[in-house]
């Protein structure tokens, strides 16, 4: 992948220098958070998360199965008597007391805030579960975790990947909540 010409694209070619002094490739950009990106000279927060759509978009195009010239794939009429079934757990997460949060911070915070979170999520889903993100709804996460294997016995083992993801998920976002989502003192 041509960085230099992907961050020109997107009317960010300023930062190409700083993105290859610090041996920034696609192998990392899915790891880029505001704090990492405010690092390598990003100060400004619609830079910051132009850049983080940007590395979604490229993620989800990375894992959507492409088909040449637009034409529909040849398919093996084998393989099309022998499909089966799939089964999958489907996670949804959400930001609990975003709207709160929304109300005691300055208008342009709570989106930095919601961002990281959804990070956070992702790379713990993918991470753990083996899943993906199939999107993103406000402040949630719409995961999907597939079963790796074609017997029934591996079923269950989606279903523990989107627990252990979300426990995990839950568990990582601990210190971030302890530092963004304090308790609002009602003065009276």
């Amino acid at each position: 992948m041509d960085l230099g010409g992907w961050l020109q694209s997107l009317g960010l070619g300023k930062y190409e220098a700083a993105f290859r002094e610090n041996e920034i490739d696609e192998t990392v950009l899915p790891s880029l958070t505001h704090e990492t990106l405010k690092e390598l000279g990003v100060t400004a927060v619609g830079h910051r998360l132009k850049l983080l759509d940007a590395i979604a978009a490229l993620c989800t195009e990375a894992s959507a199965p492409a088909s040449p010239s637009g034409t529909p794939p040849e398919v093996n009429e084998a393989a099309r008597d022998t499909a089966e079934r799939r089964q999958v757990t489907v996670m949804f997460s959400d930001l609990v007391g975003s709207t709160a949060l929304s109300a005691r911070m300055d208008p342009a915070d709570p989106r930095e805030v919601i961002s990281a979170y959804q990070s956070c999520v992702a790379e713990t889903v993918r991470r753990f579960g083996g899943g993906f993100v199939a999107k993103y709804i406000g402040d949630g996460v719409l995961s999907e975790i597939a079963a790796s294997g074609q017997s029934p016995a591996c079923r269950p083992i989606a279903t523990l990947g989107a627990l252990y993801a979300a426990n995990s998920s839950s568990n990582a976002l601990a210190s971030f909540r302890s530092g963004v989502l304090k308790p609002s003192v009602n003065q009276s």
